[in-house]
C-alpha cells in the first residue's frame, strides 16, 4: 500500500451504457447527495476519455461549458453538479482526462523513473489512473467515480480496465459498480425495449465488470415484470435495478433514488453504516418543493450564441432556477440568439435580461445592441464576463461620447479601446490553461448596488477571461455615471460595474453562477431574480 492511500476507502463507479448524454454526472451527484445525507463524507472524481489535457480549447457546441474550480481548474460540466449536489467545492484533483494520465505517464518515463522498463497501458497507464481515483480518497469515506463516454468506446478503455482492477486490489465489500442504461420506448409498438440494455450490461461483463446496480433512464413506468426480464438478462437483483424516469427537476433525483432504497443498497454492499447525526433529505424535499410548487414566475432573457447546445450554459441555467428557488418562482428561461433576426421581438416578452460569457466576435454588436435595449428600457440586467464588457462599451459609445469604443479583442486598433488584454495576458502562446483563472478577491465600495446585493465589503469569486476595463477610460466612463463597485485592489481590476441612472444594472467580470448552489443560491442571481419581479409587476 502507498502512504498515500486511505485502506477504509470505499469506491463506487459509474458507468453509461447504449448512448452518451444519459445523466451519469446527476446520477453521481444524486448518489453523492444521497450519501451526504446518511452523514458520510463523499469525494468525486470524473474520468473523462478525451485526450484533451483539459476542456478549455473546446468550442461550448463540442463539450458544453467549461467548469471553473476555486483552485482554478477548466474541467468538465459534470463537475458543476457534483458542487450543486453535494454543496462542496471541487478542486482540480476531481477531473482526470487521458490526456492528462498520459502526459503524467509520459514525463515519468522520459525521467527515467520507469527504470528502462517498457511503458505499457496495463500497468502504467492504469495505475496511473488507479492512483488518481486513491488520491481523490485520501481523506473521505466513500468516492464516486464517474467514467465518461460510453461502454464500447475504445477511448474509455483504460479506464474501464483500471476500475475493474480496483475490486481486485481492494476486495469486493469496498468496491461498487453503477451502470446507467437506456430503456427506450418504441412508440409504433407502445413497450420499453431491454435489449439495448442487455447488450451494453453484456458489453461491460465482457471487460470484467459486472454490475452491482443498474440506473434505467426510461420515458415511461419500469414495472416490475419488466424489471425481472433485466435482471434476469444482466444477472442483477430486481431490488438492485433503479428506475430513473424524465423528471420535473433533476433535483429530485437524489429523492427518487431514496425512495427506491439505492442508497440503502449502496451501504449495505460497502458494509458502511448512517451516522447517528446524519441530517437526512429533508431540506432537499423542502428545496426541491419549492421548484416544483412556485408561487410566482417571471420570464429571463439569455442572450447568447451557443443557443443550440444548451449545455453551454449549464451552471447559468442552473443559478437562474436558484434565483428563482430564493423568491419562491419559477424562471422562464427564454434562450435569445442574438444572431437571430426576431430578437427584439422576443426582448419585449422578458422582465429580465442576462448577457453571458463568450469569446469571439461573432455576434458582438447584437449583444451591445442588447445591453443597450435594457439600458434604455429600464430593465433589469445582468451582464457577466463578456456580458460587462458589452456593457463597457455600450457605455463608452453613448454615455461618454466615445463613438469608437471597443475591445481590442475584436478591433485591435479600435481608436478608444475601452477593454483590453489583461497584462499578464500578452504574449501568451499557449492557450490552454493560461486565462486569468480560479477564484480573486474583490472589495466592493459601500453604498452601491454590489453592496446592496453581497451585504459585505470583501468576497472572492471564480474567473475565467483574459480582458480587462482598460483603466486610461476609467475617469471618462465614470464621470458619464458607471459605478465600479466592485474591484480586485492589488492590481485595480474592475470587477463589478452597474450604473447610477437604471433600477437594477450590474455586471461583472467574474462568474458567479460557478458559486451558486439550490440550497444556497448566489446573492447577484437572488436579487436579479427579484429586481425582474418587481418590474414584472
Amino acid at each position: 500500500m502507498k502512504p498515500t492511500e486511505n485502506k477504509n476507502c470505499k469506491y463506487i463507479f459509474v458507468t453509461g451504457g447504449v448512448v452518451s448524454s444519459l445523466g451519469k454526472g446527476v446520477t453521481s451527484a444524486a448518489i453523492g447527495r444521497c450519501l451526504i445525507g446518511n452523514g458520510l463524507r463523499v469525494g468525486m472524481l470524473k474520468l473523462d476519455p478525451y485526450i484533451n489535457v483539459d476542456p478549455g480549447t473546446m468550442n461550448p457546441y463540442q463539450h458544453g461549458e467549461v467548469f471553473v474550480t476555486e483552485d482554478g481548474a477548466e474541467t468538465d460540466l459534470d463537475l458543476g453538479h457534483y458542487e450543486r449536489f453535494l454543496n462542496m467545492n471541487m478542486q482540480r484533483e476531481n477531473n482526470v482526462t487521458t490526456g492528462k494520465i498520459y502526459e503524467e505517464v509520459i514525463l515519468a518515463e522520459r525521467e527515467g523513473k520507469y527504470l528502462g522498463k517498457t511503458v505499457q497501458v496495463i500497468p502504467h497507464i492504469t495505475n496511473a489512473i488507479k492512483e488518481r481515483i486513491r488520491k481523490v480518497g485520501q481523506r473521505k469515506e466513500v468516492v464516486i467515480v464517474e467514467v465518461g463516454g460510453t461502454v464500447g468506446d475504445i477511448e474509455s478503455l483504460p479506464f474501464l480496465e483500471a476500475i475493474r482492477q480496483m475490486k481486485i486490489d481492494h476486495g469486493a465489500g469496498n468496491v461498487f459498480y453503477t451502470h446507467v442504461t437506456l430503456i427506450p420506448y418504441l412508440k409504433s409498438s407502445d413497450e420499453l425495449k431491454t435489449k439495448p440494455t442487455q447488450h451494453s450490461v453484456g458489453k461491460l461483463r465482457e471487460i470484467g465488470i459486472e454490475p452491482n446496480v443498474l440506473v434505467c433512464r426510461t420515458e415511461k413506468p419500469l414495472e416490475l415484470d419488466l424489471k425481472e426480464k433485466i435482471g434476469l438478462f444482466c444477472n442483477v437483483p430486481v431490488q438492485n435495478i433503479i428506475a430513473a424516469p424524465d423528471v420535473s427537476t433533476i433535483y429530485e433525483i437524489p429523492l427518487l433514488f431514496k425512495e427506491q432504497k439505492l442508497d440503502a443498497i449502496l451501504l449495505a454492499c460497502l458494509n458502511l453504516k448512517p451516522k447517528k447525526n446524519r441530517k437526512g433529505l429533508q431540506n432537499w424535499i423542502e428545496m426541491v418543493q419549492k421548484i416544483k410548487f412556485p408561487k410566482k414566475e417571471v420570464n429571463i432573457a439569455i442572450a447568447g450564441k451557443y443557443m443550440e447546445l444548451k449545455d453551454s450554459y449549464k451552471s447559468l441555467i442552473e443559478a437562474l432556477i436558484h434565483g428563482g428557488i430564493s423568491q419562491e418562482a419559477h424562471v422562464n428561461i427564454r434562450y435569445i440568439d442574438v444572431t437571430h433576426p426576431d430578437l427584439w421581438d422576443q426582448l419585449k416578452l422578458v422582465s429580465g435580461i442576462l448577457v453571458p460569457g463568450g469569446f469571439g466576435d461573432r455576434g458582438i454588436e447584437s449583444k451591445i445592441a442588447v445591453v443597450s435595449y435594457a439600458r434604455t428600457h429600464n430593465i433589469p440586467f445582468l451582464g457577466i464576463c463578456l456580458g460587462m464588457q458589452c456593457a463597457v462599451i455600450d457605455i463608452a459609445r453613448h454615455l461618454a461620447h466615445l463613438k469608437e469604443a471597443n475591445s481590442t479583442e475584436f478591433n485591435p486598433h479600435a481608436k478608444h479601446p475601452v477593454i483590453h488584454m489583461l497584462a499578464e495576458q500578452k504574449n501568451i502562446e499557449k492557450l490552454g490553461g493560461t486565462m486569468r483563472l480560479g477564484v480573486y478577491p474583490c472589495k466592493i465600495k459601500k453604498n452601491t448596488m454590489g453592496f446592496t446585493i453581497y451585504k459585505k465589503e470583501n468576497i472572492s469569486e471564480r474567473h475565467r477571461h483574459r480582458y480587462e476595463l482598460n483603466n486610461k477610460f476609467r475617469k471618462k466612463l465614470e464621470t458619464a455615471g458607471l459605478v465600479i463597485s466592485g474591484e480586485y485592489t492589488q492590481k485595480k481590476l474592475s470587477e463589478i460595474i452597474e450604473l447610477k441612472t437604471h433600477p437594477w444594472f450590474v455586471a461583472v467580470q467574474f462568474h458567479p453562477e460557478l458559486k451558486s448552489r439550490p440550497l444556497e443560491p448566489h446573492p447577484i442571481f437572488k436579487e436579479f431574480i427579484k429586481a425582474a419581479l418587481t418590474y414584472g409587476k
